[in-house]
This record gives C-alpha cells, sequence and structure tokens, in this order.
C-alpha cells in the first residue's frame, strides 16, 4: 500500500484560505495572536518572544514533514487570522490529528473555524485516504470541546494528567475523533453550517 505524502499545501473554502506555513506569515500572524486568551489552554508560552519561539519551532517543524502546518487567511479583507495543523502524523496507519488550532478572537463563532475543519477533513478522508482524524482538548476548555463536538466527532474519553502546561498546571486532556466511516455525516453537518453564514 502506498503511504499518503502528508504536507500542507494550499486549500480553499468559504472566503478562508489555508496557505502552507511560511516566513512571510510572521508577522501577520504575530498581529493576529496579540490577544491573551487565545492561549490560555495551549501548550504554548508566548510572553517574552514566546510567539517567535513558538513560530521559529512551527516552521522547523513544518520544512521537516513531522508536521503540516497552515496559516489561515480571510479573504474578504485579506487578514491572517490564525493557524492550524496536522499533527501526530501516523502514515502508515492513515492517521492524524488536527490541532494547535487558534484564532484571533475576532472570527470565534464564524464561519473560520468550520471552513478550516471541512477542508482539513475533506483533504484528510478524500485526497490523503485517511481512516482516522483526532482532536483533543484542554478538559477545562468547555468552548472548544462543544466545536469539536458540534463538528458530528466522537467524544472518546479523557487522558488524565496528560500534559505540564507553561504555567504549571498538570492539563486532563479530552480525545475525539471522525473516522472514513462518519466522514459523509460530518461533511453534510459541516456544509449545511457553513450555508447558515
Amino acid at each position: 500500500m502506498t503511504r499518503p505524502d502528508i504536507r500542507a499545501v494550499q486549500l480553499e473554502e468559504a472566503g478562508v484560505r489555508l496557505e502552507p506555513l511560511t516566513e512571510a506569515h510572521r508577522a501577520g500572524l504575530a498581529s493576529a495572536g496579540a490577544a491573551a486568551e487565545i492561549w490560555r489552554y495551549l501548550p504554548y508560552d508566548m510572553s517574552a518572544g514566546g510567539f517567535d519561539r513558538w513560530f521559529d519551532a512551527s516552521l522547523k517543524l513544518n520544512g521537516d514533514g513531522r508536521e503540516a502546518i497552515w496559516a489561515v487567511r480571510t479573504l474578504a479583507d485579506g487578514k491572517l487570522v490564525g493557524s492550524t495543523r496536522y499533527l501526530n502524523i501516523a502514515a502508515h496507519d492513515l492517521r492524524v490529528e488536527i490541532g494547535g488550532t487558534w484564532y484571533a478572537p475576532g472570527v470565534w463563532a464564524s464561519a473560520v473555524n468550520p471552513a478550516c475543519k471541512l477542508m482539513l477533513l475533506r483533504h484528510g478522508f478524500e485526497t490523503l485516504g485517511l481512516n482516522r482524524i483526532e482532536l483533543k482538548t484542554d478538559a477545562r476548555n468547555a468552548r472548544s470541546q462543544a466545536a469539536i463536538a458540534k463538528l458530528g466527532a466522537t467524544r472518546e474519553g479523557v487522558f488524565r494528567r496528560h500534559m505540564v502546561l507553561p504555567d504549571g498546571h498538570v492539563r486532563d486532556t479530552v480525545y475525539f475523533s471522525i473516522i472514513r466511516e462518519e466522514w459523509p455525516q460530518v461533511k453534510a453537518k459541516l456544509a449545511g453550517r457553513l450555508a447558515s453564514f
């Protein structure tokens, strides 16, 4: 069996474009990521040069092919509004995780997240031929859990004391997944949500 080449490629849907991460995105993403509330539950420390450390590490992971990382752009205004990625890539098992996702607060509860998820899930299942796509979030992050469940993902359980965050908090992590057989229903649901914006 041929294994898929899992890397960032340009994708576009519903006025949102996913662009493979490059150095040219640094300033725009730094501006988009300026609000502290973005990072509350994420395992990154954005204080004192934290953004540049995150960006440099992301560029390296993307360049090495260990993760597939995108910058998120809204086409109506041309602004960069966040980032997302495939991580925990297991090409042999036809599995990835969608994660590392963050958006500027101005696009929260907009078409941006469902458009991004539709693109990443469609690319994963229909182009790459994946069997499983995982998503996870901090157990304290009710907004993120609700957004993942709204996609139609199945909540699989909690990894207790899973990660130590920059502030020292020991995080419990909630895992979700979507499998290939569920994709048609999830796709229809996401398309319906996007049509409502």
